[in-house]
């Protein structure tokens, strides 16, 4: 099929537009082909599915409270604890699932060095969940001390 016209001179030129036409018509019908197939391969089928209200149990990890005096005495949930034995409860302790929070309670006095050794020990056994316990200063939401400051002896 020839696109030209009658003319021999334009007959030896060859056509250098592209006929839109035809594949306008093979866009046209592709696109009427998706209308009519396109909600067939969208049925559902409606089926009536249980519904349950059980709610999915969390398990609170356990705390384990550890205090350390003024004295260095270490005490395991208000027992006695050498430390020799601390490091085999925190042995243990890093091995239970889920693994339980240790909670560091420390008198205000206590040396540097046992805690130093507490805490190394947990590092060692593989203690991960290690918080420590304070005590809030009374402070009113101003700013202020909630009580009124004492005033202190004066040392001639």
């Amino acid at each position: 099929m020839a696109f030209g016209s009658f003319d021999d001179k334009a007959a030896s030129r060859t056509m250098s537009e592209i006929n839109m036409v035809p594949l306008i018509d093979v866009m046209l019908v592709l696109l009427v082909i998706f209308i009519i197939t396109a909600p067939l391969l969208t049925h559902a089928i409606k089926i009536d599915v249980p519904h349950v209200s059980a709610q999915p149990t969390q398990e609170e990890p356990k705390t384990i409270d550890l205090a350390i005096d003024a004295q260095g005495r270490l005490f395991w949930n208000d027992q006695p604890v050498d430390m020799d034995a601390l490091g085999e409860r925190l042995d243990r302790l890093a091995r239970e699932h889920p693994e339980p929070d240790l909670r560091l309670r420390a008198d205000l006095n206590t040396r540097y060095e046992v805690l130093a050794q507490v805490m190394a020990l947990a590092q060692k056994a593989g203690v991960t969940r290690l918080g420590f316990v304070t005590q809030a200063d009374s402070v009113a939401p101003g700013g202020g001390d909630t009580e009124p400051a004492k005033p202190q002896p004066s040392h001639p």
